[in-house]
């Protein structure tokens, strides 16, 4: 018998989606044995590849943020490399009545130069844009909301027309509550440096310039759909020799004397022992997971609060869209009233899509945002037509779908107010005093497919750290 494999310790992570995996991947190479479960029929979380009308397209997130590492790396490390695709066309804004473009040289939706917002931002709004340079310092403290500092800094119209869908996109969330320190760190950093935010832009963008050069692309998706990535993590993770169980809800966890009992709703792995657990769950099931063992991360967890939202994604023949403007999508101000808040033409943005599908035209519409969530309530049929209402006032769109598949996503992206990442400090605070367990996930640390993947990456080490496995080594270097 392989000595090392009965000494190897045992790690259970509860949460099948990309965080879980990348811990799971992780935890492997680390040499630890790894067993991870997951409640519903299906891995991969919000990354869910699907079809319309036989086209591939994705119904969860689409890409992932090339400029950090981590996504496409990890891609990359289970075989994907070759199938990394950036999008192909250019967004663009829907506001003040028609589609313009998206400007150029702004931080999150800030410009270095107001004039760059002409068009978005009416002449009144660009004029209070110009007054930040002989406003007084504006004290952010600890955190302070993204659009409540904009707002103060160089107007609401900013905010409201282009701050806001920028992060509704990535949170669909409230611009004024979203943590500027959380969500953008870089224009916390700014306003605590400068007292201009204008200057601070601009330095930001001047230091970019100055340093490295990087051409590649912003944001990257994968041929086949990001979906995709966590079939294939999984795979490298069985591959591995670890063990993962779908439709196995985690009921209970309890300490033992050597680790961990995990208690699941199944009969063929009703309880499992574990030197470690990972929690790669949403915040609300770790909470209930930790309020016996650990009331005060169990209460902070159950703070954090999610947005819903619905993708309505439709499949037309594509002779009917032939004069369809060529971009990647919009977005859509909440300001001005319209149900949905961004549109994707997948069919422009992924060449894949049209590679598989050539005589379709897909895209697909997302309505719901953090308290504006009644229409979620109703039948996909009337989803689809009020996509297809606004549609139509935003690019002329007045063909009918051949297909058309809505997704719900109901508590599907954490909110990150003012104050989270405090509250995040307190949880893993409270957490460390548990041996052997770890949290991580969408919850914490960013909502990215990077971020999710880091806070992955350092749950699994931080395990293996305080684990037997590291205690073994140390064991095995000394003799």
């Amino acid at each position: 018998m392989d000595n090392s494999a009965v000494s190897a310790p045992h790690i259970v992570v509860v949460g099948g989606g990309i965080s879980g995996l990348a811990a799971a991947h992780r935890l492997l190479e680390s040499g630890a044995r790894v067993t991870v479960l997951e409640a519903t029929d299906r891995l991969g979380g919000k990354l869910y590849a699907g079809e319309i009308a036989g086209a591939r397209v994705d119904l969860g997130a689409e890409s992932m943020l090339a400029r950090r590492p981590e996504g496409v790396g990890l891609a990359r490390e289970v075989g994907l490399g070759d199938r990394l695709r950036p999008p192909a066309a250019t967004a663009a804004i829907w506001t003040r009545g028609a589609l313009r473009p998206m400007p150029k040289g702004h931080l999150m939706g800030v410009p270095a130069d107001p004039a760059s917002l002409t068009g978005i931002v009416s002449a009144e709004g660009l004029a209070r844009i110009a007054q930040d340079r002989e406003l007084p310092p504006t004290e952010v403290g600890d955190d302070i909301g993204v659009g409540e500092f904009v707002a103060r800094r160089v107007g609401r119209e900013v905010v409201d027309r282009l701050v806001e869908p920028l992060l509704g996109g990535v949170y669909a969330g409230d611009a004024y509550r979203i943590s500027m320190r959380a969500a953008v760190p870089q224009l916390f950093a700014a306003a605590r440096e400068n007292t201009s935010l204008l200057d601070g832009v601009a330095r930001i963008q001047a230091k970019a310039a100055a340093g490295p050069r990087n051409d590649g692309p912003v944001f990257m998706g994968l041929d086949g759909g990001m979906g995709t990535l966590p079939l294939a993590v999984a795979d490298a993770v069985r591959a591995k020799g670890g063990s993962i169980r779908t439709e196995t809800p985690v009921l209970a966890l309890t300490r033992t004397a050597t680790g961990w009992l995990v208690r699941t709703d199944s009969r063929e792995a009703p309880a499992i022992e574990a030197d470690g657990v990972i929690l790669a769950s949403p915040a609300w099931s770790a909470s209930a997971l930790l309020a016996p063992e650990s009331p005060a991360a169990a209460a902070e967890l159950a703070g954090v609060e999610y947005a819903s939202m619905a993708l309505v994604t439709m499949a037309f023949r594509r002779s009917d869209l032939e004069r369809l403007e060529r971009s990647s999508g919009f977005l859509v101000p909440s300001v001005d009233g319209r149900t949905i808040k961004a549109s994707t033409f997948s069919s422009y943005k992924w060449q894949w899509v049209t590679d598989r599908a050539p005589d379709l035209f897909v895209l697909r519409t997302s309505i719901g945002r953090y308290g504006e969530e009644e229409h979620l309530e109703r039948d996909d049929a009337d989803l689809v037509d009020m996509s297809l209402r606004d549609l139509g006032e935003a690019v002329g769109l007045a063909a009918k779908p051949v297909a058309s598949e809505v997704t719900r996503w109901i508590g599907g992206l954490p909110q990150y107010p003012v104050g989270h990442l405090a509250r995040v400090a307190r949880v893993r605070a409270a957490v460390a005093k548990l041996p052997a367990l770890r949290v991580c996930g969408a919850a914490y640390d960013g909502v990215g497919i990077p971020a999710c993947v880091s806070g992955a990456r350092l749950a699994a080490d931080e395990i293996i750290a305080t684990s037997t496995l590291a205690q073994n080594t140390q064991r095995d270097a000394g003799q």
